[in-house]
Formats: C-alpha cells, structure tokens, sequence
C-alpha cells in the first residue's frame, strides 16, 4: 500500500503542476540565469513524465530495481505510442490537404463568409470524422487548421480560448459514433460488446447535436470577429501533393487506425512513413516529430502515475447511483485521463447498462476541461500554445472556457 500512497501524493503533485506550468513559464522570462530549467518545468507536456520518473526512482529506493521494472512492464504503453504515430502521419502535407479541401468544400454550403463558415465546419466536422479517423488524428488536423488559418492572425485571447475549449470538447464527445475511435470507449468497447449500431444508437446522435450547437454558438458569439478575417489561401495553392502520393498517405493513415492495437504493425507502418516522406520532402510539411515525441512522453506518464489510482477510484465509483456516477465521472475525468476512468470501470464485474453508459458519457463529457482529461489534448495543446502570450496556455483559461460547451454536452448526454 506504501507505493500506492507515493503514487497518489506524486499524482496530486502532477495535477498542481499542470495548473503551475504558466508560472514556470513566466519564471523562465524573468529569471534568465535558470531560464533552462523553468522553461522545461513550464512544458506541459513534460509534467507527468517527470513525476513518472521520480515515482520509478522511489520504486527503485523502496522496493528495488525488480519490483519497479516489474511494475512498468504491467502496464500498457501502446496509447502513448498510437498517438505519437497518429500525430506524425496525420500532420502530413498530403492528409492535410485532403482534410482542408474537404473542410473548404463544406464551407461552401454554409450562409457565411468564407471565413466564418471554414471556423464553423473546422469545429464541427472535424471532431465528428474523428470517429472514423480516430479522435488524435482529428485533434492534429483541427488544431493545424485553427493554427495557420486563424491563430496566426491577430485574434483576441478570448476568441482563442473559447476556440480552444470547444475544440477540446468536441473532439472528446466527437469521437464516440464508433467502438474504436475515442481513447474511454476503446478501453470498454470490446468487454461490454459495444459495437457501431450500439454506439450511434447511444452515444453517436447525442454527440453530434452537440458538436453541431457548441460551434453554431461560438460561430454566432464571435461573428463579427471572424467576419474580418481572411484565409490565407497560398499554402493550399502551392506545391499541391501528386494524387498518388496522397493515395500512399491515406492508405498509411488508414493502417495505423485500423491496427491502433497492434504497436509493433503501426510502429511499422509510422517508419515507412517516415520513409516516405525522406525520399520526397519537396512534398512534405515540416514532420510533427518533437511535438508528438512531448504528447507521447506525457501520456507515457500519466499510464505510469495512473496505474496507482485504481486503490481509490475504483471503490468510488462502485459506491455511486447512474447519477452520480455520471457527474462523478465528469468531474474525475478533469483529473485523471478518461481512458483510464473507464477502463477501471471494465474491470468491475456485474454492472449495470445503465451505469456503464453513465460511465462512458460521463467520461466523454469532461474529456474537454483540462489537458489530462483526453488522451488527444496534449496534442492540440502541443500545436496550438505557440500561438498565445509567452507560447503558453492558462489551464484555468482553458477549463473556464470549456464550461459552457461541457453544460451542452451534459444536455445532450444525460437529459436528452
């Protein structure tokens, strides 16, 4: 018990850290003697891998060297690593263009300005194809389209966040049409026999009602914002990738969903990418390598931490009522990743559907309040912080700014 104790007190710790990292951050400007190592403690995506590796070198004081690799060698890293390869090959010039040209086809359909209506269809479309494309992949294509489409001008904070807190909400309850695509529903999926038809019967007509009103609302708030915008459309109009290179692209991207289970196969797949890409770089953006290799590291963490919590979160969600399971798990997910709320939820024999659903939504539902709380936050995070005050992004701003997409979401999910 001594070590699921440590874990916890290194969890919390990790939790503050992650609400601390603007601090650190404003330190690594004003203190330039230790700016080195305020700037690493201020990375989000640093926090739960550097608490994770305290916590291996406690295990390794307290207990020995056998006992902590025994404990690291019980967990399950192929989400870590499914992400870091998702990330790189859907952040590809030739997948991004397809996904923009798609995003722009919409658009036009849409009674607004150009750029009123590309900010709508990027808020809601993109986060409903993560069902199919998985929810990272989503993540990394809306956050790049919001990124150089929007971001890059001169937009004000509040626009920013507000973005941000749908974007981070949309894309959590987005991802839920089918068994595979959203991190909370992949760990129950096969255990509970949730399928497709189970899924959009469920989960997948309530997700997209409130997908659909959380960006009309934010399109509506900030349209005379957005409606002195102009899209930059020269990146789309040069050095267009060959229509067979997109095939191999796609085809890529398409393997590594489809085997997200199987790390040494889309680890495979991620180095013929890379492959690729190297023997055509005049066809290739900027690789997402060092951004992925954070998401990764972080989440790597968190499944280290993580593991610990099961002594406290499992007795508490079995003492609960479907009501408060569902707010509870709302509320937990804002702490700990959802993934990992309902996996120990599948672990818990004789449940009921009512409570399993209860679970899942509830999970799903806070996955947008904080970095942690969905596996594809840190990836959006990672892409989109270069472009506020000091490259960094106020947690609080973040979870103040989600609330009122979140309140839709628990509509949709628990009244509807």
């Amino acid at each position: 018990m001594t070590m699921e104790w440590i874990g916890t007190g290194l969890f919390a710790l990790a939790v503050l850290h992650t609400f601390s990292t603007k601090f650190f951050d404003h330190l690594s400007h004003v203190k330039p003697a230790h700016a080195g190592i305020f700037h690493l403690l201020g990375e989000v995506e640093v926090v739960f891998g550097f608490w994770a590796m305290l916590l291996f070198a406690t295990f390794i004081v307290l207990q020995g060297k056998p006992a902590a690799l025994h404990y690291v060698d019980g967990l399950n890293f192929t989400e870590p690593l499914f992400v870091f390869a998702i990330m790189v090959v859907a952040a590809s010039r030739a997948v991004l263009q397809v996904s923009q040209g798609l995003v722009a086809l919409l658009a036009r359909v849409v009674p607004a300005p150009r750029a009123t209506a590309y900010f709508f269809v990027t808020l809601s479309l993109v986060p409903l194809l993560g069902s199919f494309i998985t929810e990272p992949a989503a993540m990394t294509l809306a956050a790049l389209i919001l990124r150089d489409g929007y971001y890059a001008q001169p937009i004000s904070n509040r626009l920013k966040y507000a973005a941000l807190g749908v974007l981070f909400v949309n894309v959590s309850i987005g991802g839920v049409m089918t068994p595979y695509a959203a991190p909370p529903v992949l760990m129950v999926a096969n255990t509970w026999g949730w399928d497709i038809g189970f899924m959009m019967s469920h989960f997948g007509w309530r997700a997209a009602i409130a997908v659909v009103v959380n960006a009309s609302v934010l399109t509506f708030l900030f349209r005379r914002e957005l409606g002195v915008l102009t899209l930059d459309a020269s990146a789309a109009a040069t050095e267009r990738v060959p229509g067979l290179l997109v095939f191999w692209h796609l085809a890529l991207l398409t393997g590594v969903v489809v085997f997200a289970h199987e790390a040494p196969v889309f680890l495979g797949l991620l180095l013929l990418f890379l492959a690729i890409a190297e023997a055509y770089p005049q066809h290739q953006n900027k690789l997402l390598l060092r951004e992925a290799l954070l998401v990764a590291f972080f989440l790597a963490g968190l499944v280290v931490l993580g593991g610990l919590q099961r002594w406290w979160l499992q007795p508490l969600l079995t003492q609960m009522s479907p009501d408060q399971v569902y707010f509870g798990a709302t509320a937990l997910t804002a702490i700990t990743d959802n993934a990992a709320l309902t996996y120990l939820g599948s672990l818990v024999e004789g449940l009921s559907a009512e409570f399993k659903y209860a679970l899942v939504a509830g999970a799903v539902t806070g996955g947008g309040l904080t970095v942690i709380a969905n596996a594809p936050n840190p990836a959006g995070f990672s892409i989109l912080r270069v472009k506020f005050d000091e490259e960094s992004i106020s947690p609080l701003g973040l979870f103040v700014a989600a609330l009122a997409p979140t309140a839709v979401a628990i509509v949709c999910f628990w009244l509807l």
